[in-house]
């Protein structure tokens, strides 16, 4: 089922994209004849979702600074009134820092409290959805290079320590009331989670799906969802694909995001390899995002809903 809902994610996508660029000849002259140029699509209102990033970008000299938060399971054996319902509990906690060198190339440095995870992250937006249709899609690059620099019983030397992500961000935006996006995931641990049994892998590839509905201007609806294309994170050996829904409100230069996920981890690199927490037995959690832009340009460039 989940599979399948991958698939009819894809295909929405492939179809209101094309139905969009057919579409958008009448918009195109109209542009023309007003001398305007093709103007950018905002398609998400954040860098981040629930589990997935997107494909906005931090604008050149603009500094984003990111607290995202994962409480402990609101019900099941950890759960319930004993942990406040899972507010007395904290899974995971994870500090992003998110830096424009220019308006289509970011830097960004980020640090999670699950194995002390320290990534670099580059992000480099390589196609833009326009206002005109003239470009349908909205493509990011991201590639992160991880290390864990503690727990040294386990990792002994600085390469058993890495870990590397690559993504390609594929989104787009029907007429600012739905965006959907899609992100091939290719996942690599020198040491992989777990560490026993032998058969655990340290390469594998990921499909991430996302989707935004516009509820006002300033508020929408998540879901984010995940899966590892895994032989050894199957059922048998009580993995779980990652399921996020959120509610988020934009408010001046804040975006702040509530959820609940069945995902303990924030980093993707932690979140696809070690989620075995399941819905069904309580565990699920309240999440939040808080994303605080500062601009050192002194003017800002608005992009089109």
């Amino acid at each position: 089922m989940k599979k399948h809902l991958l698939i009819v994610a894809l295909f929405a996508l492939t179809v209101g994209a094309k139905a969009q660029q057919k579409s958008a000849a009448d918009s195109l002259m109209s542009a023309m004849s007003k001398d305007e140029k093709p103007v950018p699509v905002a398609i998400f209102k954040s860098t981040r979702l629930v589990l997935s990033q997107t494909t906005e970008m931090v604008k050149k000299n603009e500094f984003n600074f990111q607290i995202i938060h994962r409480f402990g399971d609101i019900a099941g054996s950890n759960g319930g009134g004993q942990t406040a319902f899972g507010i007395d509990r904290v899974n995971d906690v994870f500090f992003g820092f998110e830096y424009g060198v220019s308006d289509n190339f970011n830097v960004d440095l980020g640090r999670s409290t699950i194995g002390q995870l320290i990534q670099l992250e580059l992000k480099y937006a390589l196609v833009h959805q326009t206002s005109d249709g003239s470009s349908p899609l909205a493509v990011t690059l991201l590639g992160e290079a991880g290390v864990q620099p503690y727990q040294q019983s386990t990792f002994t030397t600085m390469s058993s320590r890495m870990s590397y992500l690559a993504q390609a961000i594929i989104a787009h935006s029907f007429n600012g009331a739905l965006s959907l996006q899609v992100s091939p995931t290719y996942l690599r641990q020198n040491t992989a989670f777990p560490i026993s049994p032998a058969n655990t892998e340290q390469s594998f590839f990921a499909l991430q799906a996302a989707a935004r509905i516009k509820l006002t201007n300033h508020t929408g609806f998540i879901v984010d969802y995940a899966h590892p294309f895994s032989d050894f994170r199957k059922n048998t050996y009580d993995f779980q694909d990652p399921l996020g829904f959120g509610y988020e409100v934009e408010t001046g230069g804040h975006v702040f995001t509530v959820n609940i996920t069945n995902a303990n981890s924030i980093s993707e690199m932690n979140m696809l390899a070690r989620s075995q927490q399941r819905y069904s037995r309580g565990q699920y959690r309240i999440g939040f995002t808080i994303s605080r832009m500062f601009d050192f340009n002194g003017s800002h460039k608005k992009m089109k809903e």
